[in-house]
């Protein structure tokens, strides 16, 4: 006796089609699973063996073997309990064999017999509806696999309702998505005081996707600047969030099936290690710089991460993703974040002020800093100094624009890129253009050119240096809704580039 049912097995995002074949044979009783299977799925038979158990249902003295296939795919995780349930009852003819084949199903098994939550419901509903196959889930992850339309989505709470289900006694009604997560209420930029040149940089980074960097003495709002980036930005498109709940899904962190249009903000302490920030860990888990793809990473304390942990940063800055090479596999996570950082001028905190500077200042700046390579500090678009605010400038009532106002103009600016780059995929936003492309959205006018040239020259810019100036300039000319790149743009962005390293 044979039959098959399936599943998936999760390579990054990706969720790749497994076919859990299952023969029960004459010979010596045994219970083997095949296919390079990790812990978690080996141990698959005897929650399997317990569940049946408890629905009375007795496994035969024979031999059961279960393959699973590829078998040159490695296969983890507790979800294959389900469907190597499945293709076992299908095996003894205790549930067609035919409906099941039709089914995608992953699942872990209590004792008892019930269906506990896994991860990676909702790309196992993309594969699902590649294959027009339904899927076949735990009640608690249905509301999230629902949010795949083009897959009719079954979610039983044990395993007797599945039984029932494919028997006919009792047909499993389809699942409905979990509700959309609008934007919160987020704090408005108009509660930090002063502080309007900093303001100005994170509406060109929320405008353009560009990486900034803030230093200055403790106490002087950046950590309050940077918490404010995402209020500024427009919410996830459609391909956006799903994106982004896929990820979160690996992860185990979408709750409730809710699929949330608010943009990421990951908040990673500095004493995280590589695989927490880069994604690893005994089974190649996202990590942090995937979790805050669409959105903002913020690093508070910049040069207190090791040093190691903020190199590994440099190749996702520009590639926007992240492969997580282990032994048995080679993981693939897309990470396209906006970075921004804070960071004290010195260990003290007060370079910059002379009455207060610890007896090493200015060399404690610069060692302080230095921990910051050359190539990390050069993949940052807009670099500046946050100086402290006066307890007479706290004084005054709050001042400038509110979020929504430069939420308005960052829109109308993501709209112009938006349309500038519909033929190309791949680009969303000013930071991710390259190449030919660059040279023709953003050619300075002659008085820019020679500006930008000349500043190039006397300050020795890298040619990544040279091409992230004209990238920022283009941010600058779409927010104030201009198409030709003039010397004021050019300028402005040289401001926020050319700046000393005991600064930024």
């Amino acid at each position: 006796m044979g039959a098959c049912a399936y599943t998936v097995a999760f390579d990054g995002v990706e969720a790749r089609l497994v076919e859990v074949q299952c023969a029960v044979t004459p010979g010596v009783p045994g219970f083997a699973v095949v296919g390079l299977p990790d812990k978690a799925v080996s141990e698959a038979r005897e929650r399997i063996r317990a569940a049946l158990q408890a629905l009375a249902i007795a496994l035969p003295s024979k031999r059961i073997t279960v393959n699973l296939s590829p078998a040159d795919l490695p296969k983890e995780g507790s979800h294959f309990d389900l469907p190597i349930a499945l293709g076992l009852l299908a095996a003894l003819e205790v549930i067609p064999a035919d409906t099941v084949a039709e089914t995608v199903a992953l699942g872990e098994l209590t004792l008892d017999g019930a269906l506990v939550a896994v991860p990676g419901a909702l790309p196992a509903a993309l594969t699902a509806a590649a294959e027009s196959r339904c899927l076949l889930c735990p009640a608690s992850c249905g509301p999230e696999a629902a949010w795949v339309e083009a897959c009719r989505v079954l979610a039983a709470r044990d395993l007797t309702e599945a039984i029932r289900h494919f028997t006919g006694a009792g047909p499993l009604e389809p699942a409905r998505p979990g509700p959309a997560d609008r934007a919160p209420q987020a704090p408005d930029l108009r509660d930090v005081t002063g502080q309007e040149r900093a303001k100005r940089a994170l509406e060109i980074a929320a405008a353009g996707r560009h990486h900034l960097l803030f230093t200055g003495p403790p106490g002087t709002g950046k950590s309050m600047l940077a918490r404010r980036l995402p209020g500024l930005m427009p919410p996830l498109g459609a391909s956006e969030a799903l994106e982004t709940a896929m990820i979160r899904s690996l992860a185990g962190e979408l709750a409730e099936g809710r699929l949330s249009m608010v943009r990421p903000f990951q908040q990673p302490h500095h004493t995280a290690s590589m695989a927490a920030l880069t994604g690893g860990g005994r089974s190649a888990r996202p990590g942090q710089i995937s979790l805050a793809h669409n959105g903002v990473l913020f690093m508070d304390e910049l040069p207190e991460f090791p040093r190691n942990v903020l190199d590994s940063l440099r190749q996702p800055l520009e590639s926007g993703e992240i492969t997580v090479s282990r032994a048995s596999a080679h993981v693939t996570y897309p990470c396209r974040f906006l970075l921004v950082a804070a960071a004290n001028p010195c260990k003290c905190g007060m370079a910059g002020d002379p009455a207060r500077a610890c007896s090493r200042a200015p060399i404690c700046a610069e060692d302080y800093l230095g921990r910051i390579s050359g190539p990390l500090m050069d993949r940052f678009d807009l670099r500046l100094e946050v100086p402290p605010v006066t307890l007479e400038e706290m004084s005054l009532p709050p001042s400038g624009e509110d979020s929504a106002s430069i939420a308005t103009r960052v829109a109308a600016a993501r709209a112009l890129q938006t349309a500038r780059y519909a033929r190309h995929p791949s680009i969303r936003t000013n930071a991710d253009v390259d190449g030919r492309l660059l040279d023709e959205i953003a050619t300075p006018d002659a008085e820019g050119r020679a500006l930008l040239l000349r500043a190039a020259d006397r300050f020795g810019l890298s040619m990544r240096g040279y091409h992230r100036v004209l990238r920022v300039a283009r941010t600058l000319a779409d927010l104030a809704g201009e198409e030709e790149l003039r010397r004021p743009q050019i300028a402005e962005a040289l401001s926020y580039r050319l700046v000393s390293r005991s600064t930024a």
